[in-house]
């Protein structure tokens, strides 16, 4: 039995090489993204970003959920791959992150596909569920504010389709979620949404070693 590899940045290169299928266009936008004060720590690694489409495409998804805009990397690259009649409802606190990602979004062709809702996310799903019932989404993908994670997911988890797939960024925290002196709000919120999930007998679930963390939760029919 191997664990898991430890990815060195020749490693890392390597997997880019042979792996990542960029275009001018997502790649523009990581660039532009990685010059904001700390935008590379809050966009989704390229490979993430990348599995995120595959993943909409696998599932079969015409409508999905992003949980957290940022400037728009991740939902370029999951409306990329939506059908032509599909749509991406993608939520935000802050418009001018949402307004980055717009120019790259038109760019792509995507950008009728998009609908941002700006706002408080737990009000914005709360909504969601009283415009559009119960199981309107095949995909959501929670990357936002650690603190209101369970929030977010248990007020996702009506609007998903049974069978259908919730994707959390981010749980191991930076490896902060096995240092027991790390006890600031963000850490001790993803460890106990973690721990939570572990036992939320409604969900099959994944816990992927990469990038930041990547959990999948599929909805049990």
């Amino acid at each position: 039995m191997a664990d898991q590899l430890g990815i060195s940045p020749e490693l890392l290169s390597y997997i880019r090489k042979l792996s990542l299928r960029d275009d001018d266009i997502a790649r523009e936008l990581r660039e532009f993204t990685d010059e904001l004060p700390m935008g590379q720590t809050m966009r989704v690694m390229a490979e993430e970003a990348q599995l995120l489409g595959l993943l909409v495409g696998i599932t079969g998804a015409r409508n999905v959920l992003e949980i957290g805009t940022f400037t728009g990397y991740s939902t370029l690259c999951m409306a990329r791959a939506l059908p032509s009649d599909g749509r991406l409802v993608t939520c935000d606190i802050n418009a001018k992150w949402p307004d980055i990602g717009a120019e790259y979004w038109n760019r792509a062709g995507v950008s009728d596909r998009i609908e941002v809702r700006v706002g408080d996310a737990a009000e914005t799903l709360t909504t969601l569920l009283t415009e559009q019932g119960a199981d309107a989404f095949d995909l959501v993908f929670i990357d936002a504010d650690k603190t209101n994670y369970r929030t977010y997911y248990e007020r996702c988890f009506p609007l998903l389709r049974p069978g259908g797939l919730i994707v959390v960024d981010n749980t191991l925290f930076f490896g902060r979620v096995i240092d027991p002196a790390a006890q600031d709000p963000d850490t001790v919120a993803v460890r106990e949404f973690n721990s939570a999930l572990h036992d939320d007998d409604r969900a099959d679930i994944s816990l992927l070693p990469m990038a930041d963390g990547v959990t999948l939760v599929r909805k049990r029919p």
